[in-house]
C-alpha cells in the first residue's frame, strides 16, 4: 500500500479549506484518508500562524513508514525543516513546440538567404549595359 500525505479539501464552494491527511494513494481525494494530521487555510493571510497547522509527530511517524508527502504539503513541511523540497526544474518545458522551432528555422534560413543575395550583389562587378542599350544610347547622342 502507497501512502501519501496530503490535501483534502473541505468548505463551501469558493470558500476552500483543506486538512492534511494520510492516505492510500488509490483514494480519491477527498475519499477515505486512514489519518487527519493538520489543516490549511489559503484565505488566511501568509503571516497568519493558524494558516497551516499540523501534527509534527504523527507527520514524522508517517514519514517513517514511507509515506510521500505531496508537492504542496512538502512545502509546508520544509519550512520546519521536516522534509527537503526544492523547486521542480524542467528546462524542456518553456522551450517551443517542434512546428514553432520549424517555422523559426525557415525564418533563419530566409534571412540567411537574402542576406547572402544582397552581399554576393554588393560584391560582384558592375555589369555594362547590353550593346542594344549602348547603341541606342549612341543613336540619342547623335540625333541630339
Amino acid at each position: 500500500m502507497s501512502l501519501k500525505i496530503r490535501l483534502a479539501r473541505g468548505g463551501a464552494k469558493k470558500r476552500p479549506y483543506y486538512n492534511i491527511v494520510v492516505a492510500d494513494s488509490r483514494m480519491p481525494r477527498d475519499g477515505r484518508f486512514i489519518e487527519k494530521v493538520g489543516h490549511y487555510n489559503p484565505l488566511l493571510a501568509k503571516t497568519d500562524e493558524n494558516r497551516v497547522a499540523y501534527n509534527e509527530d504523527r507527520i514524522k511517524h508517517w514519514l517513517s513508514v514511507g509515506a510521500k508527502p505531496t508537492n504542496r504539503v512538502a512545502r509546508f513541511l520544509a519550512a520546519n525543516d521536516i522534509v527537503k523540497w526544492e523547486h521542480g526544474n524542467n528546462p524542456n518545458k518553456g522551450k517551443p513546440g517542434e512546428k514553432a522551432q520549424e517555422r523559426e528555422q525557415e525564418k533563419k534560413d530566409k534571412a540567411e538567404a537574402v542576406a547572402a543575395a544582397l552581399e554576393e550583389a554588393k560584391n560582384a562587378p558592375a555589369e555594362e549595359p547590353p550593346v542594344e542599350q549602348a547603341a541606342a544610347a549612341e543613336v540619342e547622342e547623335k540625333t541630339e
